[in-house]
């Protein structure tokens, strides 16, 4: 299989200063005429000097609209002398730096009503923003003005009217600052009620798409933290309605174009309503998040399907997305040799090629291949035809079709090989790699997978070598914990959604194995997490730590889109791990969080799913289920899967050795083998050492 270099652009060019980063989004501009920075303080000095303003660019090396922008204007010498003439022009890599780009995403936002990537803003000197937007053509075009034309009004005004262009981002950055500092400090003083969660499911349920699954419209996209808020809320409720369509939702994405059918794994999101074409980027997050949705569907249904969606997703990831060290790789780009889609898009012809007759015949059909094709990339000048996104049009298969479908399965996948594979960005984050060393976990217990959990226990291990500073005994240093590593070096961030995800990931891990090095782990995690970010007076997690000086708003992310947002994985980390600990200090911290965002919860809940999530768990007392005896005991083991066999998502699972709660440590093993007690509250259960008695004391 071909992997494309990381750099994108001509080689033939002497290479700028982006070529000493370590980012594969910078790296790939690295040969642009244009005279690019990294953010610091190298281009914020420059910016001073010679009192030019900041022209910043943010996107991430598997964005399709980057290249576009990459190709048609930060490639040609023309635009580039103009940039280089009239502004310090700053690349960011909105992966490695959120904060940065959480910052002038949410001016533009304010500024135009939208927002997405490549984010591109002009700033002052003292980095305020005065103007920005997202992809603009290289000329005018459906109502788009061109982006040299952009950049010479913005050169001209600054230079004839820089003073008031200096007042107008001194008078947004003020607002920015105005509308943050509330968000930040409004807390109400009581949690808010289940009355809260039932609103908000029948809020988020107007927006179910009956006829093709998922919320919303075009672009559709997975954003599982909301299917799995509606699970959860349909279960407690008994609402057949919420689970029906969380179930139809998986089973539509699952058959769709936004499933690779072939390789496993899902794309970012769907263009169209009906799941069929996908922009069609990998992203770590998605899988991840979507690993634990599909694990949740099977638990509910129990339909093997959704177990078959998870299996061949952890396949995908172990496969293409793993460091031979164990950490996960970061996202796969929608573009192969400039087209989108060509690596995962086949012509009829190409088919008849490789497949025999019954095969062939099978497989279109089962696939919906025509000669027309369902997909062409409009955003290339040269779009390719008869191009068609497979996804599964007619599932009613007999046993002898079945066979033909996998034998042709197998030779499309033995071709596909051989094409050139889109770019890898083989960045590890933490906050990504957190999320999925908890889904494979979780997943390696009920689905009963101990390879999983070695791969998950792999993962760790390599965020605690390479991105993880130990806890100082002798100091006051509660152990740090870096955002990103690559080709043998860490950065240098620090940043909350590490702290968090990787936190959340910890805690899945120790529920799978009970292994107390990884609990203990977990309470290092959440001491340095709220020593570093939290806000202790108005409750909440900032997302940046407070040497992040450079940054002109600090702000407390409550967005939980394709990503979760930070201080929603935080609180609901920490509350399962004060239940699993005993530790108050933890579910205040966490509880601070929920009442910092109660208005937020109540007037707008579609924004906030995965927080709606952690009020749940805190509003009702969770199961505690301790195995007492060995780890690595088989009959350990079997009640762990009876434990993690059951959709009840308010529980915490734990043995009986490490920093636990005092009282689960008195539980002992009963008769020389490993015994379970289900407790709530202050009583448990009878103890057992059968894992089908177990799984009926649960239901």
């Amino acid at each position: 299989m071909v992997r494309p270099p990381v750099s994108t652009t001509s080689p033939s060019r002497p290479a700028n200063r982006l070529a000493r980063e370590k980012s594969p989004y910078l790296l790939q501009h690295q040969h642009n005429p244009v005279d690019w920075f990294a953010w610091g303080d190298e281009a914020f000095a420059k910016a001073r000097a010679e009192n030019k303003p900041i022209f910043l660019s943010i996107g991430y090396s598997t964005c399709h609209w980057c290249h576009v922008m990459e190709r048609e204007s930060f490639e040609d010498a023309t635009t580039a002398d103009v940039l280089n003439d009239s502004f310090v022009a700053i690349k960011v890599d909105r992966e490695e730096r959120p904060d940065v780009d959480k910052i002038y995403m949410t001016y533009v936002q304010a500024r135009t009503g939208s927002g997405g990537w490549p984010l591109n803003v002009f700033l002052t000197p003292d980095l305020k923003p005065f103007h920005g937007g997202t992809y603009w053509p290289p000329s005018d075009r459906h109502g788009r003005p061109g982006f040299r034309d952009v950049l010479e009004r913005i050169a001209d005004l600054w230079r004839e009217r820089g003073d008031e262009l200096l007042e107008s981002a001194r008078e947004m950055t003020e607002r920015l600052r105005l509308h943050v500092g509330r968000q930040s400090s409004s807390a109400t003083e009581s949690l808010p009620n289940a009355a809260t969660l039932a609103n908000a499911a029948a809020l988020l349920l107007e927006e179910y798409d009956p006829q093709h699954g998922g919320f919303g419209g075009a672009p559709k996209f997975p954003r599982p933290s909301q299917p799995a808020f509606l699970l959860r809320q349909g279960k407690r409720a008994g609402d057949d309605a919420s689970i029906q369509s969380v179930l139809h939702t998986c089973d539509r994405m699952a058959t769709g174009g936004l499933r690779d059918q072939l390789g496993g794994g899902f794309a970012r999101y769907s263009v169209d309503a009906e799941w069929l074409v996908p922009h069609f980027e990998k992203m770590l997050y998605d899988n991840a998040q979507l690993v634990q949705l599909y694990l949740d569907a099977f638990l509910v249904s129990g339909e093997t399907h959704h177990a078959d969606v998870v299996r061949s997703t952890i396949a995908y990831v172990l496969r293409d997305m793993t460091h031979p060290g164990g950490g996960f790789f970061s996202a796969e780009d929608a573009d192969s040799e400039g087209h989108e889609g060509k690596f995962y898009c086949w012509t009829r012809a190409e088919l008849r090629e490789i497949l025999s007759a019954d095969e062939f015949a099978v497989a279109t059909r089962h696939f919906g291949v025509t000669d027309r094709g369902n997909f062409e990339d409009h955003s290339h000048p040269r779009p390719l035809s008869g191009q068609n996104v497979l996804s599964i049009v007619d599932p009613a298969l007999t046993p002898a079709e079945s066979l033909l479908l996998a034998s042709a399965k197998s030779k499309m996948l033995e071709v596909r090989s051989r094409r050139v594979r889109p770019h890898l960005d083989d960045k590890i984050l933490a906050s990504w790699n957190g999320l999925m060393l908890g889904a494979i976990a979780r997943a390696s217990v009920v689905l009963g997978e101990p390879a999983w959990l070695e791969a998950a226990r792999k993962s760790l291990s390599f965020l605690r070598a390479q991105l993880w500073v130990q806890p100082h005994p002798d100091s006051k240093n509660l152990g740090m914990l870096f955002h990103r590593w690559r080709n043998g070096e860490r950065d240098s961030v620090q940043l909350l959604e590490a702290y968090a995800s990787l936190l959340d990931g910890t805690l899945h891990l120790y529920e799978a194995g009970l292994d107390a090095d990884h609990l203990t782990f977990a309470v290092q995690l959440a001491d340095a997490m709220i020593s570093r970010f939290h806000d202790p007076e108005a409750g909440g997690f900032w997302q940046s730590g407070p040497e992040s000086t450079e940054l002109i708003l600090r702000v407390k992310d409550d967005y939980d889109g394709a990503e979760p947002s930070a201080n929603s994985v935080a609180a609901l980390a920490l509350l399962r791990l004060a239940a699993i600990t005993g530790r108050a200090d933890l579910r205040v911290a966490a509880e601070g969080t929920l009442r910092l965002f109660t208005e937020r919860m109540i007037r707008m809940p579609q924004a906030v799913p995965h927080l709606l999530q952690a009020l749940d768990f805190a509003l009702e007392d969770p199961a505690r289920i301790v195995v007492a005896g060995e780890p690595h005991a088989a009959e350990t083991h079997a009640l762990l899967r009876a434990a993690h066999g059951l959709y009840r998502p308010n529980k915490v699972i734990l043995g009986n050795r490490g920093p636990i709660e005092p009282f689960a440590s008195t539980l002992p093993e009963r008769d020389g083998l490993p015994t379970a007690y289900v407790c709530v509250g202050s009583s448990c259960q009878k103890p057992t050492h059968d894992a089908a008695e177990l799984a009926r004391a649960l239901r």
